[in-house]
């Protein structure tokens, strides 16, 4: 399970927010800090467990709801994965009909194919590389144009960027992942577009953090757009 959502940064009308939402590592955490670190990390590796067990369906029904709300507004989907590689277009393609709304996905795994297929700063990712809120952003708009086309008008745009370990990246610690999401306002719950960067810090082996991380840009996306029969 996600076990924080730290940061966004966001461009919607020259405006920028925070967000914090807490998980299943501050309950941890604070079991810990009581005296009961061992059998807290006990815990943490079970929940994670039975997380993982049912993580498949809760991305299966989140996907499906997105998927619906887009066709009815004639919205399309598009991405631009790098740890997840594939994963997140995986969420959409398990979904019957999904073909009617969801474009395809760009995985641009290597940094240098980040700004050479997608566009995104070369200087932004020479100087903070690419784990950043900055390049998850440049990247879900990058993929919104690279797949708009005439008759798809309005494309949202998702992107995935992070360390899914075993260790660290540098100074980036393992699970954590910037999702990026470009919103038309055609579907936009804010009724205007949007580009925001949110920050995941997820726990677990490699293919833990790669499907939180997938969860995570699910959820953050179905709270972002408008419910088409509201």
């Amino acid at each position: 399970m996600i076990i924080g959502v730290a940061h966004s940064g966001e461009s919607d009308g020259g405006k920028a927010g925070n967000a914090k939402a807490f998980g299943l590592g501050d309950a941890v955490d604070a079991y810990a800090a009581a005296g009961g670190a061992q059998n807290g990390q006990a815990a943490c590796r079970a929940q994670l467990d039975s997380e993982s067990a049912v993580l498949p369906g809760r991305c299966d029904a989140l996907a499906a709801g997105i998927l619906t709300r887009c066709q009815s507004n004639n919205v399309k989907i598009a991405a631009a994965e790098s740890l997840t590689g594939g994963l997140l277009a995986d969420a959409f393609v398990r979904v019957p009909g999904s073909s009617a709304v969801f474009l395809g996905s760009a995985v641009t795994y290597d940094i240098a194919a980040k700004a050479s297929i997608l566009g995104v700063d070369a200087d932004l990712l020479r100087h903070k590389g690419a784990v950043h809120p900055e390049v998850a952003r440049q990247m879900a708009q990058a993929t919104a144009n690279l797949y708009r086309q005439p008759g798809y008008d309005a494309v949202v745009g998702l992107s995935t960027t992070g360390v899914a370990g075993p260790g660290p990246d540098h100074d980036k610690p393992a699970g954590l992942v910037y999702i990026g999401l470009a919103i038309p306002a055609v579907i936009s719950a804010s009724g205007g577009p949007r580009i925001v960067a949110y920050e995941l810090h997820c726990q677990g082996s490699r293919e833990e953090v790669r499907r939180q991380s997938v969860l995570g840009i699910l959820v953050k996306l179905s709270e972002l757009i408008a419910n088409s029969q509201e």
